[in-house]
């Protein structure tokens, strides 16, 4: 497989993965109703891994727009490759978004509560304060790409299996740092499955709350970008 569609490939199966577990979680009526924030955190450490593993086979298993910009900026990553793997991010995030949606499309119908429908495709904050919130995501994002930078390093490498590390890596940001805001750390998790929200005919659905959109996007790339820097000036050459 090519960058682009390993990057769709892996992007789209981790959101089919994930935004399916907060589908179980929060829509009326499915068997998983009401589970709570650590069976969406072990699900979605669950859809990183797979995801990543499947993206593995033909790009660098970013699956996520923050860590492809960090690794360009310190990392010697190629920029010529940045449009292709965020491109092909969107893209299966995108698609992901819809399988969901199609999977569970008779629960977005049973809810009346806009707020839970819009929660499956995207995050938002427990305590709206966009400040706070923002903060939130950047050092939820350092956390992810600090650790995975040490988790890669050569003299700590896996190899393949760097996938599984990264995996508990995910699952203990989620329980840890996940109850503010959700914990996007990832703009294309967060913002293809929310233009999704705006285009798909769901029934009784409310906005897709653009006003908070930039937080999970951006705050993303500067935690990211700011692990990456720390790595690379004070870490990677000790």
């Amino acid at each position: 497989m090519n960058p682009f569609f390993s990057e769709l490939l892996g992007t789209m199966i981790m959101i089919i993965l994930g935004q399916g577990v907060v589908a179980n979680v929060v829509l009326p009526k499915t068997k998983g109703n009401g589970s709570g924030l650590i069976v969406i955190a072990f699900g979605w450490a669950i859809a990183v891994f797979t995801g990543a593993y499947v993206a593995s086979h033909g790009s660098a298993a970013h699956l996520n727009p923050a860590i492809t910009i960090a690794m360009a900026a310190f990392n010697d990553f190629s920029w010529n490759e940045v449009p292709v793997y965020i491109a092909g991010q969107f893209a299966g995030a995108m698609i992901g978004a819809l399988v969901v949606w199609l999977a569970y499309r008779q629960h977005f119908d049973e809810t009346n509560d806009p707020s839970l429908q819009l929660a499956v495709f995207s995050t938002a904050p427990a305590i709206r304060h966009l400040v706070n919130n923002f903060i939130t995501e950047v050092i939820g994002t350092f956390v992810l790409v600090f650790g995975i930078l040490f988790i890669t390093k050569s003299s700590s490498s896996l190899g393949s299996l760097d996938v599984l590390p990264v995996t508990l890596l995910v699952l203990g940001i989620g329980l840890s740092l996940g109850g503010p805001t959700g914990y996007a750390i990832n703009p294309a998790r967060d913002l293809g499955p929310r233009i999704m929200h705006a285009i798909l005919p769901i029934k009784n659905k409310g906005n897709s709350d653009w006003s908070y959109s930039w937080v999970p996007v951006i705050a993303p790339i500067v935690g990211g970008l700011l692990a990456a820097f720390i790595f690379k000036t004070f870490i990677h050459l000790a």
